[in-house]
């Protein structure tokens, strides 16, 4: 598409937009270290351009040790060499904006690196000193205090807790962190810690960006005194959401009612979209209309391919969408789960499957994440154990490396498919066999390749939005009929999706598109989706 500058125009541009993910490690990698940084992304945004989206959303690439890949923040306001400089990012920002898209950035508030200067200072300082009460550090219980204040678990697995070596070399107390022990927890009723916050807040929003994304958004604040969670064993890896104790407190929805006046100080309009890790009724809280603008919908992450599973999801967000007027936020991919061609069976069948639930969540009203490589129809990959890096394989045994593998650009295995400008070894080992010929460059005008489904979509949906045909507030109604077929009404277009084993009767309508080939006498296969015109 050609370029076309963002301006002061597009308020309310994120109810109906189309967020393209990027995780800038394993995008682009233009110095040739095997780390995608964001020159790399600069230099590919044309591609995300030229699918149709509207804007993209930059994983972090803050200063950090990249424990967990950038999620371990030791500076809120610089950029991390291993991805650049400031100034690189603001020629990210110019890059993206001529071209149309708006970029939102990753904002890590509920925990910071250990070698965050901060916490480095709360090390030496000792119990009982003001830095140590910038984060959550407690004596241990037992004789000796060598058991962990309480009985919570890590996201990660493992106890939510490390003890430290006191300055003199004796044990210490304990600090809290929620995922890994190099992420420990700010303590959010010290006040230090809003100010540190708003101040990151702005510092990114002055040069550009158009919006933030912020990580754990329901976590925080704690329960007041840390008490023991009743049955810990009941609560997940990876899901913060099953210790109420440390997230989804009442406090935190000052900290975005703050932020919401600080978004609204600025022109044009920036955003906050929070990864709100909750079931509906209580994520719904979070984009109250003095609060975030929106929150993500985690359902379709978690439904297996089963027509009413999906019309629950879609029901649920959308009742939600309406009683909040906060537009649902659809996405099937995202860079901590399984890639939707292996998650929903893989072969063949995954793929058909991921290229039917991508015409789902750009069928719906409101807003759909696309994760980089979702419009590839990448699989996940199988990494091998000794070259796995997530900081959650060694205590959990869940790693998301295999969605994190570098994207192949062309169908040449050099510089790993056109991931790097050299030779050099990327930082997650990409395929062998095979990945070439899921490459843009191989997908590239192919009408029946994942690609072109993707552009198709989307340039059809935009026209949709134009024509007024669409809109993202629309009233829509989602059933399952016959045996399998989720039908998603709503004005001016029919969502069908055949979740079942069988052909399905498509109802009444002109197919403007589909996610694969219909069988004959207007019948939809299983694992396709189509789009038709409604009156």
């Amino acid at each position: 598409m050609g370029e076309q500058s963002v301006g002061t125009a597009g308020a309310g541009w994120w109810r109906s937009a189309v967020v393209y993910q990027v995780y800038p490690r394993s995008f682009a990698d233009l110095n040739g270290d095997g780390v995608g940084d964001l020159a790399g992304v600069t230099s590919r945004l044309a591609h995300v351009a030229g699918l149709g989206a509207d804007a993209v959303w930059l994983t972090p690439f803050q200063r950090s040790p990249q424990v967990d890949h950038g999620y371990d923040v030791s500076d809120y306001r610089d950029v991390d060499p291993l991805f650049g400089t400031l100034a690189d990012f603001e020629s990210l920002v110019a890059r993206a904006h001529r071209l149309g898209l708006r970029v939102i950035v990753d904002l890590v508030p509920n925990h910071c690196s250990s070698e965050h200067p901060a916490f480095r200072a709360a090390l030496t300082a000792g119990p009982g000193s003001p830095e140590r009460e910038r984060f959550l550090f407690r004596p241990g219980r037992g004789a000796g205090g060598e058991l962990p204040p309480n009985n919570w678990p890590s996201v990660f697995g493992g106890p939510a807790w490390t003890r430290v070596t006191d300055p003199d070399g004796s044990p210490g107390e304990w600090y809290l962190h929620l995922y890994a022990p190099e992420q420990p927890d700010w303590n959010w009723r010290h006040p230090a810690t809003a100010e540190l916050m708003d101040d990151a807040l702005r510092f990114w929003l002055d040069r550009g960006a158009d919006g933030v994304r912020i990580d754990v958004a329901h976590g925080l604040f704690k329960a007041e005194g840390l008490p023991d969670h009743e049955d810990p064993a009941s609560i997940e890896p990876m899901r913060l959401r099953g210790n109420p104790l440390a997230c989804d407190r009442d406090e935190v929805h000052d900290v975005y009612r703050r932020w919401r006046r600080i978004c609204e100080e600025y022109s044009p309009e920036r955003v906050l979209v929070g990864e709100v890790n909750l079931v509906p009724e209580r994520a719904e809280r979070y984009v109250r209309p003095d609060e975030l603008h929106q929150a993500f919908a985690f359902a379709f992450l978690a439904a297996p391919w089963e027509a009413r599973a999906w019309c629950e999801a879609a029901t649920g967000l959308l009742e939600a969408a309406r009683r909040t007027g906060s537009p649902v936020t659809w996405v099937v991919e995202n860079h901590d789960v399984v890639r939707t061609p292996t998650r929903y069976g893989g072969g063949p069948r995954g793929a058909a499957r991921a290229r039917a639930a991508l015409l789902a969540v750009l069928g719906m009203p409101g807003s759909a994440y696309v994760y980089q490589g979702q419009e590839l129809g990448l699989p996940e990959v199988d990494v091998p154990v000794g070259a796995r890096q997530d900081p959650a394989w060694l205590r959990s045994g869940v790693t998301r490396d295999g969605a994190r593998v570098p994207l192949p650009w062309t169908r040449d295995p050099g510089g790993a498919h056109g991931f790097s400008s050299s030779s050099a070894q990327p930082w997650l080992p990409v395929p062998t066999e095979g990945w070439g010929e899921l490459s843009v460059q191989a997908q590239a005008g192919d009408p029946a390749s994942s690609l072109e489904l993707c552009r198709a979509a989307l340039a059809l949906r935009r026209r949709l939005h134009a024509e007024g045909r669409i809109g993202p507030d629309d009233p829509t109604t989602a059933s399952v009929q016959g045996e399998g077929l989720l039908v998603a009404e709503r004005p001016g277009l029919r969502l069908v999706v055949n979740l079942g084993e069988h052909p399905e009767p498509l109802a009444e309508g002109e197919v403007l598109l589909a996610s694969g080939p219909l069988v004959p006498a207007g019948h939809l296969p299983p694992d396709t989706a189509a789009w038709l015109s409604a009156r």
